[in-house]
């Protein structure tokens, strides 16, 4: 019995130094990490086209302004505009058309010499394979011109450690409402 005492503090202070060691790397600040066992292998390129419904007036406005400047209301670039929208996104220009989605999120009016928004939406995809997934875009949109390149700086689901650009140009603006349709050509590299 005196033999095996000495083994069993041995196994004790074996046990502590691994549990302290295992809960010293709990709290590490970072790692690297091999992407493979997390399902990074083959990377993708997705092109993906549809419609933004931009709705700003009627009996279902899907955008809302949230907050103004003291300068809106005489600025002719509306700067310091808020909106925050759950605006539809359908295969064809028309609102009728199947919905694959919806632009959820917010943009201002950050120009004082154009019409110059600040998106910053996540579309959120509800359809086929890509349906519970998003894609995050964050950049400039100057809405008279006639294309214009927005960064995909993120997503998630089927299209997480996403990047790539968006290429917006206007279908339809009423001039007197604001109301618009926008038609969008999605290039996503995904894994």
């Amino acid at each position: 019995m005196a033999q095996t005492l000495p083994n069993y503090k041995n196994a004790i202070f074996t046990l502590f130094i691994f549990l302290h060691l295992l809960d010293a790397q709990s709290h590490q600040f970072s790692r690297k990490l091999s992407p493979e066992p997390l399902g990074f292998k083959n990377q993708k390129l997705t092109h993906l086209h549809f419609y933004f419904h931009d709705t700003v007036t009627g009996d279902h406005p899907t955008a809302f302004p949230v907050a103004r400047a003291s300068i809106t209301n005489t600025s002719s670039t509306l700067f310091g505009l808020v909106m925050v929208v759950d605006d539809p996104l359908t295969v064809g220009p028309e609102l009728t058309s199947k919905i694959v989605g919806r632009a959820q999120g917010m943009y201002a009016s950050a120009s004082l010499n154009d019409i110059g928004l600040l998106m910053n939406l996540n579309y959120v995809f509800v359809e086929g394979e890509y349906n519970g997934s998003t894609l995050s875009i964050l950049g400039s949109n100057h809405v008279f011109s006639k294309v214009r390149e927005l960064p995909i700086v993120g997503g998630s689901g089927a299209f997480r450690f996403a990047r790539g650009y968006a290429l917006a140009k206007t279908y339809s603006f009423n001039t007197t409402s604001g109301d618009a349709v926008v038609e969008y050509n999605v290039y996503v590299q995904h894994y």
